[in-house]
């Protein structure tokens, strides 16, 4: 399963929320403290690693406050190949 992780710029968050609904892992909070501008900047908070990186929140973003970041497991190309021999 892909795992990801998300970067918002709170300085230019408004504090909308539009992104909270959006996210389907509810990993997106409000903070408890103000930004410079006077509003309560959306927050990561994820402790158990459960974003996904799906972007919802991103795309609902109106200010473009929030970055994504997805990674993707890869098959291994180099996997051991099982060797028979004849005895």
């Amino acid at each position: 399963m892909a795992t990801g992780r998300i970067v918002i710029d709170a300085e230019r968050c408004k504090g909308c929320e539009l992104c909270r609904p959006a996210c389907p892992q509810d990993v997106i909070k409000l903070a408890n403290t103000l930004n410079a501008k006077g509003y309560r900047a959306a927050v990561y908070v994820d402790l158990e690693h459960e974003c996904t990186g799906c972007a919802l929140c991103a795309v609902v973003c109106p200010d473009g406050c929030i970055t994504v970041f997805r990674d993707i497991p890869q098959k291994n190309k180099k996997q051991p190949r099982e060797m028979m021999a004849h005895v």
